[in-house]
């Protein structure tokens, strides 16, 4: 029973981990984040063309998916790569992709 848990607990992570990526402007943002060690909120908006309100929101889903952490720097907020996150959610989309049978054929009778 316990191997069953834990398969279900690192499918719901991972499906967390696709839902927060699952945006185009939060792909940019962790791609922003990841060639830096950190960057406030006000250099992440000047990249990306949208308003701050919006910005924030995405800033909110890639926190709370864990794939970010940030830092209160009064009066800045301060984020980065959540590492630890960062490399578990490699480990299980390396294994959800290695996991499909690869095979030509389709929908086989």
């Amino acid at each position: 029973m316990q191997k069953k848990t834990s398969v279900h607990q690192n499918q719901e992570t991972l499906a967390g981990f696709a839902k927060a990526m699952g945006h185009p402007t939060r792909l940019t943002i962790l791609q922003f984040l990841s060639q830096r060690d950190n960057c406030y909120f006000g250099n992440i908006h000047d990249e990306l063309p949208i308003s701050k309100a919006t910005v924030s929101q995405h800033l909110k889903e890639l926190k709370n998916a864990g794939l970010i952490q940030g830092e209160i720097e009064a009066p800045k907020v301060k984020y980065c790569i959540n590492r630890e996150n960062w490399q578990l959610a490699k480990e299980y989309f390396e294994e959800f992709f290695s996991s499909i049978k690869d095979s030509s054929e389709c929908c086989s009778k």
